[in-house]
């Protein structure tokens, strides 16, 4: 199986391909391992794009060529790189080590954040925090009053705690995300309050997300691509490839079209919401039904036997619950609802 080929979303030229090539080989070499993930993050953060900048097919034809390869990797990658994106987008200096961007809510009582004098003090438990023990630092998402602000936190602060045996997770098993608890801790503003959800690039990091969807989807199709090619297959099989491989040609067009529409200025604000909405919806819906179609051509048997491709769907099927399914639907529904004009 081409388990290296690069996935590519747009044209990149010879040179892009070699480096999405590289990309696919080093994420090989560090699947499974988070230690390994998180410092090839530290070195492809200075080496992928920013989104926006012009060449935002590349940087998702990388988090899809992870993706692909292996959803560790790229779950572990993709908020260093979104964090690097946000400093960048806020005008502060990334400096070194490896990030988080933990901006969820969760239940109970939310993190909020207290002023003293010029600086800020984080209390109170942040939920959906992914690899808080391992990294170095994160934009964390806390409250101040009632708007939302953003700071850079110091995880290596004595008063981060990250809260262990809450992640039972089968999928995505390694990348544990469970709560973490601040008390006292000194935090960073990051753009003014409201800032982080009112920005231009607040749906861009949702994309990017999409754009490793598509990739582990294109990782199952793989496995049933391979086995299809190792033997004859009959109508059914020759029915969920093709199916397969339309609702793959989708998710690759939308992704395409909002990388170009992102890179010429067209997705901000509630436009950007908007597309966001639609292309998570498209490709989580295909990688969805290739799961199913893939588990329906190739039986039981790999995901019983190979290891590569039980974990690749154990982890895609977690990962695509970021996707919120019929709440994003109906987040969609209502939007359309507020212009004037019909939207189609």
């Amino acid at each position: 199986m081409a388990e290296h080929w690069p996935v590519l979303i747009g044209s990149p030229t010879g040179t892009d391909r070699g480096q999405l090539a590289d990309v696919g080989f080093r994420t090989r070499a560090a699947a499974a391992d988070v230690p390994a993930a998180l410092a090839l993050a530290a070195e492809l953060g200075h080496d992928l794009p920013a989104p926006g900048t012009g060449r935002t097919a590349q940087l998702w034809s990388a988090l899809a060529t992870m993706g692909a390869v292996d959803l560790t990797v790229a779950r572990a990658l993709e908020p260093h790189l979104d964090a690097r994106a946000i400093l960048g987008q806020a005008g502060v200096p990334v400096g070194s080590g490896t990030w988080g961007v933990f901006a969820a809510e969760g239940p109970g009582e939310p993190l909020r954040a207290t002023r003293l004098g010029s600086t800020y003090r984080l209390h109170g438990r942040k939920h959906w925090c992914s690899l808080a023990a391992v990294l170095d630092r994160a934009l964390v998402s806390a409250w101040v009053g009632d708007v939302r602000q953003l700071f850079a936190v110091d995880l290596h602060d004595s008063g981060v705690t990250a809260v262990s045996g809450t992640w039972v997770a089968r999928g995505l098993s390694a990348l544990d995300s469970g709560p973490v608890d601040f008390e006292d801790v000194a935090a960073e503003p990051v753009g003014e309050p409201g800032w982080y959800l009112e920005r231009p690039g607040f749906a861009w990091g949702g994309l990017g997300v999409a754009a490793i969807w598509f990739g582990g989807a294109v990782g199952v199709a793989r496995r049933l691509h391979a086995s299809a090619s190792n033997r004859s297959p009959d109508q059914v099989a020759l029915m969920h490839l093709g199916a397969v491989d339309a609702e793959l040609h989708a998710a690759r067009c939308v992704l395409e079209h909002a990388a170009a529409a992102l890179d010429a200025g067209e997705l901000s604000g509630a436009t950007g919401s908007r597309a966001a909405l639609r292309v998570r919806q498209v490709v989580a819906l295909a990688a969805e039904d290739v799961v199913r179609r893939a588990a329906h051509g190739l039986g039981p048997g790999p995901l019983a036997t190979d290891e590569d491709h039980a974990r690749r769907v154990a982890d895609l099927d977690l990962y695509l619950r970021q996707w919120h399914a019929e709440r994003d639907q109906a987040s969609l529904g209502r939007d359309l609802t507020e212009p004037a004009v019909a939207p189609w």
